[in-house]
């Protein structure tokens, strides 16, 4: 009994590739007809985003899942074809041994750097647009991260006896509200005046880093109006968990109604921003120092 090359014609290779690239694109079309913002697994589990610099990041992010998805589909029907069409047809046969194939290998090779260099060009691309600055913004807030809750200033908003600086400080207790107009341009002024903390808000796809000594900011332009979550995202302390609170979303009328709430009240009211914290006024480094001076 000897062994024989089987005949393999062009038709069926033909017919594999097509297949293949049949395979590829009809997984890309599912992936772009469902990928709809108006439900989570359309949005490959992001949450609804209600600003305008975030709804360029939920692109990108959704553009790199069905680039992924796609990829995979094609590497696995060319798995799975090329283990089907290829398979042994007899015990005594042995398929065609191929040493190399010079144009499967520089597509290999070639295809994997252009997508390299496609995410690399729109994650630097929507990165600008998420740190771009206004230098003009509609509002502006300071935003204090203190072990272990938030303080929210709206600086030079209000013109009282008592101050032109209207607050809101929480506890782990009673989580702050953060209140902003809808399509507006907001700059948030990010202060810590003992640890790095987090602010983040998951509707807004945007959150950075409250570093002691740093002046970060970042902007957004709301969209959409409602209530939504925020939190602390670094390890900050024993109660980093309790670091909460709400973000409110509200038309221009009910966004100048609440500061003229908070005016009406000296308890939110002061002549300059609110830094909040035990550290404010005494750093933490010289405070070990004393204390270590103290032991000696």
């Amino acid at each position: 009994m000897g062994l024989r090359h089987p005949e393999r014609t062009a038709g069926p290779s033909r017919r594999f590739r097509r297949a293949t690239v049949l395979a590829g694109v009809v997984v890309l079309a599912l992936g772009l007809t469902g990928c709809s913002d108006e439900t989570q697994a359309g949005r490959f589990g992001m949450p609804e985003i209600v600003t305008k610099q975030g709804q360029d990041n939920l692109d990108l992010w959704q553009g790199a899942w069905i680039a992924a998805l796609a990829t995979g589909a094609v590497t696995w029907a060319l798995i799975l074809g090329a283990v089907w069409y290829f398979r042994r047809r007899s015990d005594d046969e042995v398929p065609v041994q191929t040493r190399y194939n010079l144009p499967v290998e520089i597509f290999y090779t070639i295809f994997p750097i252009i997508m390299v260099i496609v995410f690399f060009s729109h994650t630097v691309r929507v990165q600008n647009t998420m740190l771009e600055i206004d230098p003009h913004p509609d509002v502006t807030v300071k935003v204090v991260g203190q072990k272990w809750q938030w303080t929210f200033n709206y600086p030079d908003s209000v013109d009282t006896p008592d101050g032109t600086n209207v607050y809101v400080a929480g506890t782990g207790d009673d989580r702050p509200l953060l209140v902003l107009p809808v399509d507006s341009t907001i700059e948030f002024d990010l202060y810590s005046p003992d640890v790095i903390h987090d602010f983040g808000v998951p509707a807004f796809a945007m959150r950075m880093d409250v570093v002691p000594g740093r002046d970060n900011k970042f902007q957004v332009t709301t969209t959409e109006t409602g209530t939504f979550a925020g939190k602390c995202f670094e390890l900050c302390g024993a109660y980093h968990s309790r670091m909460l609170f709400d973000v409110k979303v509200v038309s221009q009328a009910d966004y100048e109604a609440y500061l003229a709430e908070l005016a009406a009240d000296p308890d939110h009211v002061s002549e300059a921003p609110v830094v909040g914290g035990a550290y404010s006024e005494t750093p933490v480094l010289e405070d070990l120092n004393n204390t270590e001076g103290e032991d000696e």
